[in-house]
């Protein structure tokens, strides 16, 4: 049986196009994420700390190896925007 060589041109073309599309869906991934890995399977305990990392550093990736917080860290909280009940 003859191999149909004019079928390999649009699965060359489909196979490529799939490739451009994951791999400029992982750099946007990467740019919003301050160059590091989308995080997955986030818990209680990582978003209080993506909380606290997005009021020291301004974005839920930043870290920053500063010993003492800054002075409006103290202001800031979220415990002062909710309502009582």
């Amino acid at each position: 049986m003859p191999v149909p060589w004019e079928a390999l041109i649009p699965f060359g073309l489909v196979a490529s196009m799939f490739a451009a599309a994951g791999t400029l869906l992982n750099i946007s991934k990467r740019a919003q994420n301050l160059g590091k890995p989308p995080r997955y399977h986030i818990d209680t305990w990582d978003e209080m700390l993506m909380d606290r990392d997005k009021r020291l550093t301004g974005h839920i990736r930043g870290q920053t190896s500063n010993a003492i917080a800054p002075e409006e860290f103290k202001t800031n909280s979220v415990w002062y925007t909710e309502r009582t009940r």
